[in-house]
């Protein structure tokens, strides 16, 4: 294939990409300037493998595997500072949401991140009690990532201050909210 052939076939792939993210998240990506107002304040930027203006610059250059890969899609919090901060007003935290949801259909999710573990236990528990039962909830997480004495210095302080409750509490509608699970699941297998 020639050169000028493959820096079509480059730039294809490249609209494919920010148009399949744009039509996820309703960001338009293209309007970003690249001014870096997101990225200085993000507070997790700092600590993470790229910025939030660098993945934005990653999706219109169609680096689709480094960013359904990093790190910073998982660390992001949705706190929205840097779509407050935007003055294009481009939606971050929707795409960054809809990158999550690519990296998991890739399976290219980051191995340095164990976010997504915490999210399939959070909502399990969420959708079996109807609320979060912290004790299982670190319990199966601390099991499923092999991290099991972190943090547990804190677990005598949280159990004293009844931060925590050994025993889960269920909470009444279970019918409703199974099927508000299976109406979400079917809404999410649409928009692939």
């Amino acid at each position: 294939m020639s050169t000028e052939a493959q820096a079509v076939c480059s730039v294809a792939q490249s609209d494919d990409f920010v148009r399949e993210v744009a039509t996820a998240s309703g960001a338009n990506l293209a309007i970003c300037l690249q001014c870096r107002k997101c990225s200085c304040g993000c507070p997790v930027a700092a600590r993470s493998d790229l910025k939030p203006h660098e993945i934005v610059r990653l999706v219109q250059l169609g680096e689709r595997d480094g960013v359904l890969a990093s790190r910073m899609i998982w660390e992001c919090t949705s706190c929205e500072t840097c779509a407050t901060r935007c003055p294009q007003n481009v939606d971050i935290p929707a795409m960054m949401d809809a990158l999550r949801q690519a990296s998991r259909a890739a399976k290219k999710t980051a191995a340095t991140t164990t976010v997504p573990v915490f999210n399939d236990i959070f909502l399990r528990t969420v959708r079996r009690l109807g609320r979060m039962y912290e004790a299982g909830l670190m319990a199966s997480y601390k099991l499923r990532t092999f991290r099991f004495f972190e943090d547990m210095d804190k677990v005598p302080l949280m159990l004293r201050k009844r931060k925590i409750a050994l025993l889960p509490h269920k909470v009444r509608g279970g019918a409703e909210r199974k099927r508000l699970f299976d109406r979400a699941k079917d809404m999410e297998g649409k928009s692939r």
